[in-house]
């Protein structure tokens, strides 16, 4: 987010430099092929994601054995989210409302209105089209859509970017290097580039009052899969499975 001082000439400078960053990162979506693979897939089996392990990797291969069923954070967020509701009028028209909001939310924490809006109203629209549709098919299309996914992950950055620094402190302590909440997420959040991580999941799921059960994969020996519901006590609605660098959505 930007904050603006008028007693300070060189924060407007800085704040009109990150104007123009979100505004040229709206511009080379805009200009991005979509790729040959679909963005969000059909469901599929565990048996896939076993394929992606040797079988020599003992450690993952059990891993993977105590999981759920499987079909990347925000980007998962925000499909599994949308799909659990399009069966659930009335939930899906609190989260409307919650959305709907939080524009206004994010220029009260200082981000800038003309440079958010174009996503926040295609985050809207997608919550429309499941109202109009209810359809999983318009949602699955709508996903495998570059230009409607990417600008739907950037609105979703930018709530978990906002949240981050509404919240900074609570989660200042969280952040390695030095860095302050703010660099933090000019760094590591709202950049499309950078993974994201149990920071992130945190704040987007307080963010937007949802909770999430997310089955951690990692290198560790055991034979166990961890999970952690955000927020702490939720009842989830959305499972995840994270292994480093990647997230996945489980179906019971």
């Amino acid at each position: 987010g930007c904050k603006y001082n008028q007693k300070s000439k060189q924060n407007g400078v800085n704040c009109l430099a990150y104007d123009e960053a979100i505004i040229a990162q709206q511009d080379r979506i805009q200009q991005e092929i979509a790729n040959s693979n679909p963005l969000v897939s059909d469901r599929q089996d565990l048996s896939v994601l076993q394929k992606e392990y040797s079988d020599e990797d003992t450690v993952y291969q059990l891993k993977i054995q105590v999981c759920h069923s499987s079909e990347g954070s925000h980007y998962s967020f925000g499909f599994a989210h949308l799909e659990s509701l399009l069966e659930n009028s009335k939930e899906l028209e609190k989260f409307k409302a919650v959305a709907a909001k939080s524009k206004q939310n994010l220029v009260d924490e200082g981000f800038t209105e003309f440079t958010i809006e174009d996503f926040h109203n295609t985050f809207m629209d997608l919550i429309d089209v499941c109202q109009k549709q209810q359809s999983l098919q318009e949602l699955w299309n709508s996903f495998n859509d570059q230009n409607v996914s990417d600008y739907v992950v950037v609105y979703l950055r930018l709530l978990t970017s906002g949240y981050l620094q509404r919240e900074y402190g609570f989660f200042q302590h969280f952040i390695e290097g030095g860095r302050s909440v703010k660099e933090f997420c000019q760094q590591e959040v709202e950049p499309m580039s950078k993974e994201s991580d149990h920071i992130h999941i945190i704040a987007l799921a307080q963010a937007l009052d949802v909770a999430i059960l997310v089955e951690y994969m990692d290198r560790g020996e055991g034979g166990t899969v961890n999970h952690h519901v955000f927020p702490e006590g939720g009842d989830p609605r959305i499972f995840l499975l994270y292994r480093p660098g990647h997230y996945d959505i489980l179906y019971k």
